[in-house]
């Protein structure tokens, strides 16, 4: 009895063998952090300089960028308190909203999301530089998009359904239940009369 109580607590306590992945990320977030500034101290002084669609290629590599530190983000928080524990942040007001309400679930949908919206930036940039990209690259960058798209759906239809049958499941308890509750009433009725 006492070797599966330690073994339990031995796996138990194994998850923070996982902490120093994330430490990992948000060293990777510092790493991103600078790619940024580069990019911007590159961009910048060109600005007054270049055409309007490099202006917007530059911000849209800038907006990719963000975006890549978003998800990094959303994996180390959710991931962390998902898998881990939870982040003791006190009464902070700087708290978001969706920390520590974002399960498994909503994580990979909003991972198949923020890949989904990086995919179509580049694909974006791709479509504003149509004269320098191979065609066959571009259709690359096309079908892999809609595979990320097709993805992003099918992840949603499956937890909408899995939801769904637990809902049901949930609603075949309860009626089970008040079928009960309401055999015991009429077996007490008969019991008096």
């Amino acid at each position: 009895m006492a070797l599966d109580k330690y073994l339990e607590e031995g796996m138990f306590r194994s998850r923070w063998i996982m902490a120093p992945f994330y430490v990992g990320l948000v060293l990777t977030l510092a790493v991103l952090l600078v790619k940024f500034a580069q990019e911007l101290i590159l961009f910048a002084p060109t600005v007054l300089e270049v055409s309007e669609a490099k202006v917007i290629l530059g911000v849209l590599t800038l907006i990719d960028l963000v975006l890549a530190g978003n998800l990094l983000l959303m994996v180390i928080f959710a991931g962390y308190e998902n898998f881990v524990s939870k982040i003791d942040t006190g009464n902070s007001e700087d708290r978001p909203d969706w920390m520590g309400k974002v399960d498994f679930s909503g994580l990979k949908l909003k991972l198949i999301g923020s890949i989904v919206a990086i995919s179509g930036i580049h694909l974006l940039k791709a479509f504003m530089d149509l004269k320098e990209i191979d065609k066959e690259n571009l259709m690359w960058l096309v079908i892999i998009h809609m595979a990320f798209v097709i993805s992003g759906v099918l992840f949603a239809v499956m937890d909408y359904l899995t939801a769904r049958s637990h809902a049901v499941v949930l609603q075949a308890e309860a009626a089970h239940e008040a079928a009960l509750a309401q055999a015991a009433v009429v077996k007490a009725a008969a019991a008096k009369g």
